[in-house]
């Protein structure tokens, strides 16, 4: 059989195949989709049919069509993720966010990097660089454990934490990610450590803020205003809309990642803040539902096509380079590091002991990882190219399966636990908070 043709089948089947089984899963709750997807791609890639030799860590081609491919995902998913956010934005209602960015976060880099360059033997810019890329959780293969679809009507305390580090982490990946890049052949800080504060820790970080705050504001306008005068106008006032509209919210997620990349912000930061601003107008819209289920079909699309491609960069050797240090590595990152450093940050919130230590354990990784690392091979010159995509992938593999066996039992605990809580308080469980 041709290999394209072969190929075709093996999307269309998956693609066929994906809601049942997403239903299927949803109920046994030991057992997650990417581990099925990865282990089908890695079979089917592993026989001798002539499938794509798929292996950035020796192509130099591969590593760019990754890059491309995992950049349209991350801005698929993050818009996703940011329109499913019904609570408003307030300190309130996002306090227990930010510790998990600014505690949990920059430790997981340093002791990665740390490990990377003291055990691994990595060169200072390659063990920066491994701590950068795996420290973000990814709103990608771990999307079972984010807020489900606006308006469900129920409080997740937990998912919204996931949800809004996943969309939010990239904001501290990137700069690091640069500071790597930045960091290739020198040997002392100087100037250019200063430049990197300014310019990619905070300048650029705050012109994606902005430009997804204004994108996602004309976005509200174009789509409610807009709509609301132009019916007024025609003596037809409709609050309907069709799956057309979803094109509307496609169309801003790419304009304002597009935007912010064009004066030099962060665009994955841009397209989720758009989500979550758009999303603050019209709150209970039905808009905000049918947009949602237009680009979650897209991303499952995506995400089918990036599951087995995963297991076919496993099956063709991107863990080439493993070894026993870069193995305990990943172990150490999912069982203790980001456990720790997770608890570390959850500790001041509100949530009941289980929702802490679940928060802190369901740090995933995944397609975020693929991509950060993916740009920084081709924009800089990194030696030690196979440790680093042995470790990256070998980390997300160990991810997909530790997190999708446990997932679904430690949520379900926790939000037992959390429902609890709030019954035994008397509390109402909102969606719209103020």
């Amino acid at each position: 059989m041709d290999p394209r043709i072969f190929l075709f089948v093996l999307i269309g089947l998956g693609l066929a195949l994906s809601v049942g089984l997403q239903r299927w899963l949803s109920r046994i709750r030991w057992l997650s989709l990417p581990i099925i997807y990865v282990a089908i791609g890695f079979i089917a890639f592993s026989l001798p049919l002539g499938l794509p030799d798929i292996n950035p860590a020796r192509d130099k081609f591969d590593s760019v069509a990754l890059e491309y491919a995992t950049e349209f995902i991350m801005i698929v998913s993050l818009m996703a993720a940011g329109i499913a956010i019904d609570r408003k934005v307030t300190w309130p209602n996002w306090k227990q966010v930010w510790p998990l960015l600014l505690i949990t976060m920059p430790l997981t880099i340093a002791l990665v990097a740390l490990w990377s360059w003291w055990v691994i033997g990595l060169v200072p810019a390659g063990a920066l660089l491994l701590g950068a890329v795996l420290a973000p959780t990814d709103p990608v293969f771990a999307r079972s454990v984010l807020v489900g679809p606006p308006g469900e009507d129920e409080r997740h305390d937990i998912r919204f934490s996931l949800s809004v580090e996943a969309g939010l982490n990239d904001s501290l990946a990137f700069p690091f990610t640069f500071l790597a890049i930045a960091a290739v052949g020198m040997t002392s800080l100087g100037g250019w450590s200063v430049e990197w504060l300014l310019n990619d820790l905070v300048l650029r970080v705050l012109l994606g803020l902005a430009v997804g705050y204004f994108i996602g504001r004309a976005a509200a306008w174009y789509v409610f205003e807009r709509h609301a005068g132009d019916a007024d106008k025609n003596k037809q006032r409709s609050q309907s809309y069709t799956t057309s509209e979803g094109l509307i919210v496609l169309g801003g997620s790419l304009l304002a990642y597009g935007v912010a990349e064009v004066v030099h912000g962060y665009g994955f930061l841009a397209v989720f803040v758009a989500a979550v601003t758009t999303r603050q107008r019209e709150n209970r819209s039905e808009y905000h539902k049918i947009s949602h289920h237009f680009i979650d079909q897209i991303e499952k699309i995506v995400l089918v096509i990036m599951m087995f491609a995963f297991g076919g960069m496993l099956a063709k050797g991107v863990l080439a380079g493993l070894s026993w240090p870069i193995v305990i590595m990943a172990v150490l990152l999912v069982f203790v590091i980001r456990p720790v450093t997770g608890f570390l940050g959850e500790m001041i919130n509100a949530l009941p002991w289980p929702g802490k230590l679940t928060v802190a354990f369901l740090g995933a990784r995944g397609v975020g990882s693929i991509y950060y690392l993916a740009y920084a091979q081709n924009h800089g010159e990194f030696q030690q190219l196979p440790e680093l995509w042995a470790g990256v992938s070998f980390t997300i593999l160990l991810s997909i399966v530790i997190h999708g066996l446990t997932a679904g039992q430690l949520l379900w605990c926790a939000e037992k636990a959390d429902a609890h809580r709030h019954e035994d308080s008397g509390a109402d469980i909102p969606v719209k908070e103020s």
